[in-house]
């Protein structure tokens, strides 16, 4: 999957680059509201202009088909940011 990889924890993983805080809390934002909807909520790590995500299924005890679908939808708005 695009720039996401499997951790040394089983998890997907991807991290986040963005000009300031602001731009980088904005993207957080748009992803909370995303995982809300699918209940399936990620775990993250902001310090000021970068984001690091990762995915797990805590349900079934590793990376599903979920996380890969929340991955997208992340990557998504990535590439459709301002």
């Amino acid at each position: 999957m695009n720039n996401w990889t499997v951790n040394d924890s089983g998890k997907l993983e991807r991290n986040f680059k963005f000009k300031d805080f602001t731009e980088a809390f904005s993207f957080m934002t748009r992803i909370a509201l995303i995982a809300e909807k699918m209940n399936h909520h990620p775990e993250w790590f902001n310090v000021y202009n970068q984001v690091k995500i990762e995915l797990t299924s805590h349900d079934v005890g590793k990376v599903s088909d979920r996380d890969y679908e929340l991955a997208e939808k992340i990557n998504n708005v990535f590439d459709t940011r301002d």
